[in-house]
Order: C-alpha cells, then structure tokens, then sequence
C-alpha cells in the first residue's frame, strides 16, 4: 500500500515547529538567574543564542550527510545502528521513545498549562488546584493525539496551519512593544559587552546556560526522523533542515532582544511564562488572556511536530524487535496507531510525575549523547565510505562537525561538574536501554 509522503513545505514547518516551542518562551527566565546557574548579562544572552543557532546549523549539515547516506526513517536509531552497532541504535531509539519525544512533549504541554492559566484564573476564579496545568496539558496532548491518528494528510496539514500561525504571532509579539509600550514600561537595559561580559562568555555557567538554549533549538534534526516518508529527500530534507534551523535563529534573537528591551531580569527571574509577562507590559493584563492562548497554541505546534516525528522512531523499532513488534503497524491513512498511543501515554505519565525544570534538564543532557554520536558519524561514513553520490555532504567538513562536537562536549562537562545526578539518570536509563536489547531478539532471528 502506498501512502502520501510529507513535502517540503511539512519538513521545513515540522523543523520550525519543533524548535520554535518551551524553549524560547522560558529558557530565558532561567539564564538570568545569578551564577553559578545563570548569566545575568545582556550581550552574553544574545552570544548564547547566536551560539545556539551556529551550534544547530552545525549540526544540521552533519544529519543532512548522514540521513542522505542510508535515506530511511527513524532518525538516531537508523543511524546509529548502521553506522556502529544496532546497540547503539536501540539505546538511541529507547531514548527518543522516553525522552527525546514523550518528555519533550510533556514539556511542552506543561509550559502551554502554564500559559492558559491566566485564561483559567478568569473564567472559573483564581481558586484553582495546583495540578490544573497539568490537566490542561494532559488534554492537549490528547487533542494532538486524535488529529495524529487521522493519518498522514491532516496531521500534515494541521502542522502547516499552526506554525503560520505561530510565526504570524511571533511577528507580532517583535513588533508591537516598539510601537505601543511606554517608555516607562522598557527595561533600559544596554546591550553593550563589558569586560565583566567576556568573563561571563567564557565561563562554565555560560556552558550550563547552553543547555537551555540547545533546549530550545532541539528539534533542528526533526525532518531527518521521517526521511523514509518524504517526498525527494535529497533535496528536501538539506532545505528542511537548513532553511528551518535559519529561520528559527533569526526568530531567537529577535526575541530574546524583545523580552529583555521589555522586561527588567528581576521581572524575568525564575519565571517560565515570559510571553505573558511581556504582553501584560505592552497592552495590559486583560489583552495578556487573548495572548496567552495564542501561546499555547505556539507551543502546540511543536507538540504536533513531536507526534509526527516519534512514533516513526517507535515504529522502526516495532519493524526490527518481536519485543515491541505491536508498534510496527499503521492504519490506511498512513498513522502508526499503536506507536503513537504509546507516545501519548508516556507523555500524560511524565506530566503526572516531574515538573518543567527537571524535564528540560533531563532531555538535553541525554539527547546530547546521541546527537553527538550522530555526528562523530559523519567521519566514520566517510572513512568507511557509506555513501554514495546520491548523498548530501556536510557544508564545511570537518570544521563544522567539530564544532559542534566541541560544544557538546563543553555542555556536559558543565553537567558532570555542577549535577552530576543528571549524568547518572542518563546512564541508567541507557542501562536500560542496553538489558532489554540483549533481552530482545530481532524479528528476522
């Protein structure tokens, strides 16, 4: 049976939607927070998220490669097996089901919880339980999950509509403190460096700060996870990747200059909800409710890129182990139902145990590991000699995939230095990851 592939147009949204999410809208709260976890300077903010944005691209060239080289889904867990051993591609394709995907939608909902609760306050009283943004984000992940299993065409088609409509509010949101807040209103505050900016750049906590930066453009590797569903990849998922990572740079820092030419750090400090805070400043706190809901629906957008790309991931897995080989099935609209239901489920599970902050953490510093592998992989395909002329080649070898190898590295020896708990729930959970392979035979044994 054949079904409709994704065009550019879904790769390159999904790419934007992916990353355009959490990240931005509450990374900053925690930046300026004061050292050793914060970096409370302006200019050494906007270096961080340039960084952040040559980081990805970086990468981004790499997965193009090695995508192009073996030109079928499942992202890391494709890659990684072919490029070292299948171990290592079912320790990545374990952590794309549990953290890459579900915990970063549940993150994702959280923070959209986070962001309607201004809306809750004022239809039903600021009585309110403390869980109800945990509710909220249980139903949004199930109304993501219901459009999902309508197959390829409408859950295509909803992700085109919603990232317009995100970058149409973003625009918006860049605008329009220019144009209507008080002069009175602005934080005043200078982007100039200072000698204390420097120190600040070449500091650990500025490594420790990357890790919510990187936080916010995970998602720049999505297309590659839905290469095997895509209409010519060749030359699609490079401009996916590429032109999607691009776009969201410039958004970034066009953002980040917004909320600190609005908000004082003070104001920002420790908040997750900084979009509601800037609005509120612009055009008061009852137009704050009508933005607060265009928010949330920002943030659904990456929900549905998330859904689109990880039950592919679990899907392949279902495909090549007996163990998970009821994921391997999909209805006549192209949806794998089983592995998406099973998305859904870990997401509502990780909303019910952990808060945002321990989620955020826990993803970077695992995805990490696995990106870092994947590109590290570039030079093994080349001196193996993988692939053919069919396959992109990463723009700028070898310095771009050092790079970003460098500045992974950096990230998780800030980690290991300043939370070192963090480095051994990732192990653990590979632990896992590796006893249930060797536990698993596969579908053709």
């Amino acid at each position: 049976m054949t079904f409709k592939k994704y065009s550019r147009s879904v790769a390159t949204n999904m790419v934007i939607a992916n990353m355009i999410g959490t990240g931005i809208f509450t990374s900053i709260g925690f930046q300026v927070m004061n050292p050793p976890y914060g970096i409370p300077d302006p200019f050494a903010i906007m270096v961080i998220w340039f960084i952040g944005g040559v980081f990805a691209l970086c990468g981004a060239t790499a997965y193009a490669e090695v995508a192009t080289t073996f030109k079928e889904s499942g992202g890391e867990y494709t890659f990684l097996s072919k490029i070292y051993h299948p171990i290592v591609g079912f320790a990545s394709g374990w952590v794309s089901i549990i953290v890459g995907f579900s915990a970063a939608i549940a993150a994702l909902a959280l923070a959209s919880g986070d962001y309607l609760m201004p809306i809750m306050n004022e239809l039903l009283g600021s009585n309110l339980p403390i869980y109800t943004p945990k509710v909220m984000a249980i139903l949004l992940i199930i109304l993501v999950t219901l459009i999902q299993l309508k197959g390829v065409v409408t859950g295509g088609l909803f992700q085109n509509i919603i990232t317009t409509i995100k970058l149409l509010f973003i625009v918006v949101l860049i605008i329009t403190p220019f144009l209507f807040l008080a002069d009175s209103g602005k934080s005043h505050v200078s982007f100039a460096p200072t000698d204390a900016s420097w120190n600040t750049i070449f500091s650990l906590p500025f490594a420790g700060s990357l890790v919510y930066v990187m936080f916010a453009y995970s998602g720049w590797n999505s297309s590659s996870y839905i290469v095997g569903n895509m209409e010519n990849p060749k030359k699609n998922l490079p401009f996916s990747l590429v032109v999607g990572t691009a776009i969201v740079t410039l958004v970034y820092l066009a953002l980040t200059g917004v909320f600190m030419y609005v908000c004082t750090f003070d104001e920002m400090r420790g908040k997750v909800a900084i979009g509601n805070i800037v609005i509120g400043k612009v055009f008061g706190d009852q137009a704050a409710l009508t933005f607060a809901g265009l928010f949330a629906i920002a943030l659904v957008s990456g929900i549905n890129a998330m859904f689109i790309a990880g039950p592919r991931v679990a899907q392949r897995m279902g495909e090549d182990y007996r163990i998970f080989s009821f994921l391997k099935g999909q209805n006549e609209k192209g949806a794998p139902v089983n592995a998406i239901l099973l998305q859904t489920l870990i997401s509502i599970c990780i909303v019910l145990l952990f808060d945002f902050r321990m989620i955020l953490q826990y993803i970077e510093l695992t995805l990490s590991l696995f990106c870092l592998l994947t590109v590290i992989g570039v030079f093994v395909i080349r001196a193996r000699k993988l692939g053919d002329e069919t396959a992109i080649k990463t723009w700028g070898y070898p310095f771009t995939p050092l790079l970003f190898i460098g500045v992974t590295l950096w990230m998780i020896l800030f980690f290991v230095q300043m939370e070192p708990m963090r480095l051994v729930w990732t192990l653990v959970t590979i632990l896992i990851a590796v006893v249930i392979y060797l536990l698993s035979p596969k579908n053709s044994e």
